[in-house]
């Protein structure tokens, strides 16, 4: 009786029940509560569904899901021997690819193979849309020095502003790892939730009058430009801001492939398969990041907030740009496609144009939104670029 008493006590000692901690428990609600929006709600599902279950596995205490006693990517204690790389967890080792910034970059690939520039050249102003939603960035940024955050740590956490998962991504594997979990988590939430996060700041902003205004039908681009464009914002930005170039670099090769007409096989592998994988790994690494012992502190609670007013400005930046491109053009421009600005292709057009068709049935925005929204995305790969060139070791 004594020896099945053991046995039943040791494998209760081994069990994840015995080694929860009330932070692990924490992250599983968390998790729960993600997988409800991306499932019921529908708010982004290929972004959440992966990183709901990627904080769900690293939550599940003694799965050592994502263990370095390798030390591939963490300090180990002072005397402690390394062991061999493959000994770590499956997650930690998939989880290279967002330290070495392997997977933005191609998550980057992906998004140039399925944009289309069309509605940026053909209304060029949109550049400057996209230019005014990254107030967010450096209002946070502000904001974050002023809370105790060295430089490297503010440039990390303003960057979610730019309402880009790839890009946190790239900024705080590069400046600040450390806060990599809350950052990219930050990130992709607030893109996932601008459904909810956007429209209050729309109607608070704009008036009545300026939501129903109704956009003339953009000019038709020809297939010249479009293979044109990417070749010369990435040789101009390039030489202009270094650091930006691996991501501004594979958004331009992407949409090459897409434009140049003799690629189509890469174009659609780039746009489907290489996507959909990397975004999976992506995904469930960067939820693995979460463990809650050490997520759950003071700091991530700022992250959090910090990340929320850098969207919010970033939202009312193109917004304010807008209301003065309507006054300016004589009510032409509908300042709802300014929070397009924000790079989070397409779901920010997509919001602007229900916006609109709420206050005029007739209105269509949708492509007039897409040019601010994928001119956010080069302003994102840019203030990126910028603040890796100001503040990188």
């Amino acid at each position: 009786m004594e020896f099945i008493t053991e046995i039943l006590k040791g494998i209760w000692e081994c069990s994840g029940l015995a080694l929860l901690e009330w932070q692990n428990a924490v992250m599983i609600l968390v998790s729960a509560i993600f997988l409800y929006l991306a499932i019921v709600k529908k708010f982004e599902p290929l972004l959440l569904v992966p990183i709901a279950f990627g904080i769900l596995l690293a939550n599940m205490p003694g799965a050592g899901l994502m263990d370095d006693p390798a030390g591939l990517m963490t300090e180990l204690p002072e005397g402690v021997e390394p062991a061999h790389w493959y000994e770590d967890g499956v997650l930690r080792l998939i989880y290279a690819g967002v330290k070495s910034s392997i997977f933005p970059c191609l998550i980057f690939l992906g998004i140039g193979a399925m944009t289309d520039f069309g509605p940026l050249l053909a209304n060029p102003v949109s550049l400057l849309l996209g230019a005014a939603a990254q107030l967010g960035i450096y209002i946070a940024f502000v904001i974050a020095i002023l809370l105790g955050f060295t430089p490297q740590e503010a440039a990390s956490i303003a960057i979610i502003g730019g309402a880009d998962g790839p890009t946190a991504i790239l900024v705080a594997s590069k400046l600040a790892g450390h806060l990599l979990g809350p950052i990219a988590l930050a990130a992709y939430s607030y893109m996932a939730l601008i459904p909810l996060i956007q429209p209050p700041l729309m109607k608070l902003l704009t008036t009545e009058k300026e939501r129903k205004v109704e956009m003339k039908q953009l000019r038709t681009v020809s297939k010249t430009e479009k293979i044109i464009f990417p070749v010369v914002v990435f040789v101009v930005v390039a030489f202009l801001i270094p650091d930006a170039a691996p991501l501004v670099g594979m958004l331009m090769f992407g949409n090459l492939l897409k434009e140049c007409g003799v690629t189509d096989r890469l174009s659609e592998t780039a746009q489907n398969a290489l996507t959909n994988i990397v975004t999976i790994m992506l995904g469930v690494t960067v939820g693995a990041t979460t463990n809650g012992t050490e997520f759950l502190q003071l700091d991530t609670i700022k992250i959090v907030i910090l990340g929320l007013a850098a969207f919010a400005f970033s939202t009312i930046g193109g917004l304010l740009l807008g209301k003065l491109l309507y006054l300016v053009t004589g009510g032409k421009i509908n300042p709802l496609i300014g929070s397009a600005g924000v790079s989070a292709v397409p779901m920010a057009a997509r919001v602007a144009q229900t916006e609109g068709r709420k206050y005029n049935p007739t209105n269509f925005l949708l492509m007039h939104a897409m040019g601010p929204n994928v001119a956010g995305v080069i302003g994102s790969a840019v203030a990126a670029g910028f603040l890796l060139m100001m503040f990188g070791k």
